[in-house]
């Protein structure tokens, strides 16, 4: 299952104004990865299309079931609503990973094979969940991203592994995931 980070054009949209890169032109105008990324990959499940959001330093995730071209357009305030409800169901601030503001979307190929990774991983556990719940329609969305954030995640760091939720509400005892590659 391949994970991208959105789109491997980069396209802004900054009033009205769409540009469009060949690849070449995408590495002279690299968006630096940082830990404040959002990923995102489009999975089939059960016959239908469902977005997977997960942040870059943190994995703090959100899976979207059913969702529709139009559900996503324009992308910007349509990604930043979805986080949004995320953040309030754990009753996080709704900066509590960074200001999100959804007029300057940029989107680019993917920088991390570590948040990649991951992401896949998720995509797995969201087919289980979805399998085990006999499909979507018996799937209930807010338990299944309830799991995915609190699902235990191996790392080579001390000490060997991660809660997503621990990283999002700021347990100080935890560090904050790196984006490397």
């Amino acid at each position: 299952m391949l994970v991208e980070r959105f789109s491997a054009d980069f396209i802004t949209r900054t009033a009205g104004l769409h540009d469009r890169c060949t690849f070449a032109a995408l590495h002279l105008v690299r968006i630096e990865p940082s830990g404040q990324d959002w990923y995102a990959n489009l999975l089939w499940l059960d016959a239908r299309k469902c977005l997977l959001l997960a942040h870059a330093g943190t994995l703090f995730s959100v899976f979207v079931p059913d969702i529709r071209k139009s559900d996503l357009m324009p992308i910007g305030p349509s990604v930043v609503r979805f986080i949004h409800t995320e953040l309030e169901a754990e009753s996080f601030p709704l900066d509590r990973l960074g200001a999100l503001d959804s007029r300057p979307v940029a989107l680019a190929k993917t920088e991390s094979r570590t948040v990649l990774g991951y992401m896949n991983e998720m995509a797995r556990f969201c087919e289980y969940a979805v399998g085990d719940a006999g499909g979507m329609a018996g799937c209930d969305a807010r338990e299944l991203n309830r799991g995915l954030r609190r699902e235990l995640h191996l790392s080579r760091r001390p000490p060997g592994y991660f809660v997503p939720i621990e990283l999002a509400g700021g347990s100080g005892d935890r560090p904050q995931l790196r984006v490397v590659d």
